[in-house]
């Protein structure tokens, strides 16, 4: 494993996603029309990411992961749901559906990144980047959860980009 990409960019994403997760549930929160339909969604992620993790698990060939698409996949997501309208009557409709894609793409990178060489090392350095993170952005005034969700998402699609061109690399 001598490839820095293939051992930090497991880590940024792990690290992004749980940063960015109290502005995605205060989208998610203002997006919901009640308490109940809020905790129907995260249902939903929730069943889609044990989805996404059998997924990955029940895999002959594990070597061949598509963790490219799964970055650039979460990165559309993000992208998307940091332009949604408020479409009254669609809204509902289209966050279940972003949420089980969510779910589903983020179970899968779960699943496959317990089966890296460094998840253990990834574990230990997540916990410390997470809690610097979050200090640094409670000092940072919050314009509105939707521009770090953006953010994170074409962080995320850039991440898919390389990681696709590192695979290509590879390959040849």
């Amino acid at each position: 494993m001598n490839d820095k990409t293939r051992r930090f960019l497991p880590l940024v994403v792990t690290v992004g996603q749980v940063v960015i997760f109290p502005y995605y549930i205060i989208w998610l929160k203002q997006v919901s029309l009640t308490f109940t339909l809020f905790a129907w969604f995260f249902a939903a992620f929730s069943f889609a990411a044990a989805w996404g993790y059998r997924i990955f698990q029940s895999k002959k060939n594990k070597n061949q992961s598509f963790i490219c698409l799964i970055y650039l996949g979460m990165g559309v997501v993000y992208l998307l749901i940091g332009n949604i309208k408020n479409l009254s009557e669609v809204l509902p409709y289209m966050v279940l559906l972003l949420q089980v894609i969510l779910g589903l793409l983020q179970g899968y990178f779960r699943a496959w990144h317990t089966e890296q060489d460094t998840y253990h090392l990834h574990a230990v350095h997540h916990y410390l980047i997470v809690g610097f993170a979050m200090i640094a952005f409670s000092f940072v005034t919050i314009i509105s959860p939707v521009v770090f969700i953006t953010v994170f998402g074409l962080l995320l699609c850039l991440c898919g980009v390389w990681e696709f061109i590192r695979e290509r690399k590879e390959s040849i």
